[in-house]
């Protein structure tokens, strides 16, 4: 009995030794971490571009009425029910929500992500260069990895050169 108690306790000093070394996460927990930091980075990205998007809409929908006849027929929507009403009754409610805190707090939210979307592309940055973290279809060399990284992460959502973007 003493033969297996010894055989174990060397067994988890072995275990306790290499683990001793790594002094840090599993590579599976590196790279969840940095999966996860990535896909929060995506999402911030994601809602920014929403709520981005919806100032655009109130913007483009008040320049379009401004050009309409007044008397004109409209639609809004009010709480969920489709209410019918004249271009000259829905404009004013429309410019003074875009004026007032509605437009106002969404745009204070997209730059508040916005920042939070820079803060988490460094992390992701410092976090890549700590555990040497290399993505599929990355250039290796010196320079280059650096380079990449930094207009990926602080870009704010983490997209490849000018991938989505139309220029004519």
């Amino acid at each position: 009995m003493a033969a297996s108690s010894s055989s174990s306790t060397t067994a988890s000093k072995t275990n306790n030794s290499t683990g001793g070394k790594q002094s840090g996460p599993s590579a599976e927990q590196v790279v969840a971490a940095f999966q996860r930091m990535r896909q929060e980075q995506r999402s911030m990205a994601a809602k920014v571009a929403e709520l981005e998007m919806e100032i655009n809409e109130h913007s483009l929908v008040i320049d379009t009425l401004r050009e309409v006849d007044p008397s004109r027929k409209c639609y809004r929507l009010v709480g969920g029910v489709l209410v019918e009403r004249t271009v000259k009754e829905v404009l004013p409610a429309l410019e003074s929500n875009k004026e007032q805190a509605s437009l106002y707090y969404i745009s204070k939210i997209v730059d508040s992500l916005s920042t939070q979307m820079q803060t988490k592309g460094r992390e992701l940055t410092e976090y890549r260069e700590r555990y040497n973290i290399r993505l599929v279809g990355e250039e290796d060399g010196p320079g280059k990895t650096g380079a990449t990284s930094n207009r990926e992460s602080e870009g704010g959502g983490g997209s490849k050169g000018g991938a989505g973007v139309l220029v004519s």
